[in-house]
């Protein structure tokens, strides 16, 4: 089995492209680059490519990850260099190389990601600092969350998804977060910022307010 993981950053107005149009930039870089994907059996055959947690719209990384499988064998450099030649303004090529783990897929290998939430407003370590922890110590952290069958608005629950968080460094307050993603539990960092912003009083509005995810983490040693 020829099968590979690209790990690329995300950058600049390339953020305001969704996650199917990037299947769709992936799907035309392969074929432009002549990388012959292999393709899934039955009726409405599709090329075995994914990323291994989608990237909300609208929001930078630097650890997207990409996985695909090849109809022959390549050297991984040789496909990041015929990639790289086709890649728009925004998408740099960071690593490329051989998956050789008996994972399932990356999908659902993942159990955590970690982001640096940027608000636009000075930094007073030692004050959100203590801020952090009251908001941490509730006994419930209560937000809102749109139920995917129904689509209605339900309160729920996310303290027991936010692994750690905690002021990073920066002129701007910028926090890091490490929180529960995947397919078993996920937590979305819009949750956390509109009940951090709730809790705190912060002036702030949400489109103002930057997120990156600089890190995905997996429950196997898979490490990227």
């Amino acid at each position: 089995m020829n099968r590979y993981i690209i790990r690329f950053s995300k950058e600049g107005y390339i953020k305001y492209t969704s996650h199917l149009d990037m299947l769709r930039l992936f799907k035309r870089a392969f074929k432009r680059s002549r990388i012959l994907l292999e393709h899934s059996q039955g009726f409405n055959p599709h090329p075995k490519m994914g990323f291994a947690q989608p990237l909300s719209l609208g929001y930078t990384s630097k650890c997207e990850l990409l996985e695909f499988e090849t109809t022959k064998d390549f050297d991984p450099a040789e496909i990041k260099e015929r990639l790289a030649g086709v890649m728009p303004e925004g998408v740099e090529l960071l690593d490329c190389r051989k998956l050789e783990s008996p994972v399932k897929s990356l999908a659902s290998a993942v159990t955590e990601a970690e982001y640096e939430v940027v608000f636009p407003i000075p930094s007073n370590r030692e004050k959100y600092a203590e801020l952090i922890k009251s908001y941490l110590d509730q006994e419930q952290i209560i937000a809102e969350k749109r139920q995917k069958k129904t689509k209605k608005i339900v309160s729920v629950d996310i303290k027991g998804k936010i692994r750690e968080m905690a002021v990073a460094a920066g002129d701007k307050l910028t926090l890091h977060m490490k929180l529960d993603s995947g397919s078993n539990s996920n937590l979305s960092p819009e949750q956390v910022i509109a009940s951090f912003l709730t809790y705190t009083g912060l002036d702030v509005k949400r489109y103002d307010v930057e997120v990156e995810r600089t890190k995905i983490n997996f429950d196997s040693k898979l490490q990227f």
